[in-house]
């Protein structure tokens, strides 16, 4: 089966507003769904505060992220 890769970028918390703060919070919720659906996060490098990483994992596996990532979005929406 093969792999689906994407390359994202998470900002540093230090000395940033509140709402990029809460940006990089969600980020992390997202990179933890991803992982919670069998998906490999890893870090590829860090050039000053910026982190480079890759999230690799199967077709499946991206598929559980899809669908929990949308389940979060609906509970969001509810609130």
């Amino acid at each position: 089966m093969p792999n689906v890769t994407f390359s994202v970028r998470a900002a540093a918390l230090a000395g940033q507003p509140q709402d990029t703060r809460d940006a990089a919070s969600e980020f992390d919720e997202i990179l933890a769904l991803a992982r919670e659906a069998g998906m490999l996060i890893t870090l590829d490098g860090q050039i000053g505060r910026e982190k480079y990483q890759s999230i690799a994992g199967s077709l499946h596996a991206f598929k559980r992220f899809a669908e929990a990532f949308c389940e979060s979005l609906g509970q969001r929406a509810a609130m």
